[in-house]
C-alpha cells in the first residue's frame, strides 16, 4: 500500500473503529449531527431566501420595466427617431410605453399628502402584469372621459382611498410657466381630478406612495405637450439575459449619451445590492454557527490522539513520518466533517426539493402564495460544501499541529 492511500485507510479505521474511550464515539458522533444540521439549515435557509427573492423580483417587474430610457440631464423629452421605430422591430421586445412620473401634492376627502403619480399610456394599461395586484377594485384608467387612477395599497390606507366611493382624488403641482402672485397664490398652482379605480399591492416600497394614471392628465398637470419622462420596454416572457443585454446596449449606441439605458437591476440599485449584501449576511452567520459547531471535532480529535499514543508509536518505529502520522488524524477529523456534510446535504436538498415541488409547509395569513417559497440553487449548494468543508478540514489541522509540536 502506498503512502498516499496509507493515510486515507488508516483514517478510516480510525473513523468506524470503536474507541477504548466510549465518549470519543459520543463527541464524534455529536459532531458529524451538528455539522450535517448546519449543512441541511443553510441550504434550507438560503433556499427560502431564493424562494423570497426571487417572488419579490416578480412583484418588482409588475411595476418594474426589463429596460428604461431616461434622459441624461433633465426631466423629460420627446421619445422620437429611428431608434424607437428599431425597438419595436425587436422579435423579443413585447411593448413599448412612455411614462410622466413626478412627485405632487393630493388631496382626497379632507386629507392631504404626497404621492408620486406615474402618467402612463394605453399601451401600459394593456399590457402590464400591475393589473394581476390588484387587491381592491380593477386595474382601469379610463371610463368614457372619466380619467381614473390605481393606487398603491400604503397610500390608500393613509388617505383612505376607497375605489366604491365618489369622491375624486385631486392632484396639484406648481406651475411651470405662471409666477407666483402674493395676493393669490394659488392661481400659480396647476390641478387636476381622477376617480379612484383600483387599490394594487406590489410591495410596501411601491405601495407607500404610488399613483397610477393617464398620461394625458399628467402632462395637463405639469404643462407638457408630448414629452414624457421615460420609455418602458418590456420584453418577452423568458428572453435571456443575454438577449436583454443586447437589446439595451444597442438602444445606448444608438441614442447615444444624451440617455440613459437602465436594465432592471439599475432602475433600484439600492433594493437589489441590499438583498445581496442580506444573502451575503445569512451565509456568514451560518457559516460562523457550522465553524462554533465544528469546534466538538477538535475535542474528539484532541481526545483520539492522546488515546492512540501506542498506535503512534508503532508507526514510528515502522518508518512512519510525523508528516504522515500528522496527515492520518488532519484526515480523521476531516471525515468526520464530511459524513455530516454529505448527510446534511442529503436532507437539505431533499426537504428544499419536496418544498419546492409540493409546498407542504404553508405560508400564515393571507399573502401573496400559499406556501413557503423555496427555490433550490446548486450555486448555493456547491458553495455550501465549499464552505463547510474548508471548515472542517481547518478545525481538523488544529490539534493535529498541536500534536506534531508537542511530539518534538
Amino acid at each position: 500500500m502506498t503512502r498516499m492511500r496509507l493515510a486515507p485507510f488508516i483514517a478510516g479505521r480510525y473513523l468506524f473503529a470503536k474507541k477504548s474511550h466510549n465518549v470519543i464515539n459520543i463527541i464524534s458522533a455529536i459532531s458529524a449531527i451538528g455539522m450535517a444540521i448546519g449543512t441541511a439549515a443553510l441550504i434550507i435557509i438560503l433556499s427560502v431566501y431564493n424562494g423570497f427573492d426571487s417572488l419579490i423580483k416578480s412583484m418588482m417587474s409588475n411595476v418594474e420595466p426589463d429596460l428604461l430610457i431616461t434622459p441624461s440631464t433633465g426631466k423629460v423629452f420627446l421619445p422620437e427617431g429611428e431608434t424607437y421605430d428599431w425597438i419595436y422591430d425587436q422579435p423579443s421586445v413585447k411593448s413599448m410605453c412612455c411614462v410622466l412620473q413626478e412627485q405632487v401634492f393630493i388631496s382626497y376627502d379632507g386629507k392631504q399628502g404626497l404621492a408620486r403619480a406615474k402618467g402612463v399610456d394605453w399601451v401600459y394599461e394593456d399590457e402590464s402584469t400591475l393589473k394581476d395586484c390588484i387587491i381592491d377594485g380593477e386595474f382601469k384608467l379610463k371610463k368614457g372621459d372619466i380619467p381614473l387612477a390605481a393606487v398603491g395599497a400604503g397610500l390608500a390606507r393613509e388617505m383612505d382611498i376607497n375605489p366604491r366611493f365618489l369622491s375624486p382624488i385631486e392632484i396639484y403641482f406648481p406651475s411651470r410657466t405662471r409666477n407666483i402672485s402674493l395676493s393669490n397664490p394659488a392661481s400659480a398652482i396647476e390641478s387636476i381630478n381622477v376617480w379612484p379605480s383600483g387599490i394594487f399591492s406590489v410591495s410596501s416600497e411601491v405601495d407607500k406612495d404610488m399613483m397610477i394614471l393617464p398620461i394625458r392628465k399628467m402632462q395637463d398637470l405639469l404643462e407638457y405637450g408630448n414629452e414624457v419622462s421615460g420609455v418602458e420596454i418590456r420584453l418577452d416572457e423568458g428572453t435571456d439575459a443575454k438577449e436583454l443585454k443586447r437589446i439595451q446596449k444597442e438602444i445606448a449606441r444608438q441614442l447615444g449619451p444624451d440617455y440613459k439605458v437602465k436594465d432592471r437591476f439599475q432602475q433600484n440599485e439600492s433594493l437589489y445590492k441590499m438583498m445581496r449584501y442580506e444573502k451575503a449576511a445569512i451565509y456568514m452567520i451560518l457559516i460562523f454557527i457550522i465553524i462554533i459547531i465544528a469546534f466538538n471535532i477538535f475535542g474528539s480529535l484532541s481526545m483520539l490522539i492522546i488515546e492512540k499514543q501506542t498506535d503512534i508509536e508503532t508507526l514510528r518505529s515502522l518508518g512512519a513520518t510525523e508528516r504522515l502520522i500528522k496527515r492520518i488524524f488532519i484526515l480523521e477529523g476531516w471525515m468526520i466533517s464530511l459524513s455530516g456534510l454529505a448527510a446534511g446535504l442529503v436532507a437539505g436538498i431533499g426537504f428544499s426539493l419536496l418544498q419546492q415541488w409540493l409546498g407542504f409547509i404553508k405560508m400564515p395569513g393571507h399573502f401573496v402564495v400559499q406556501a413557503y417559497p423555496v427555490i433550490l440553487s446548486w450555486s448555493d449548494v456547491l458553495l455550501t460544501t465549499i464552505g463547510v468543508a474548508v471548515v472542517g478540514y481547518l478545525i481538523a489541522l488544529i490539534p493535529a499541529h498541536s500534536f506534531n509540536r508537542q511530539s518534538r
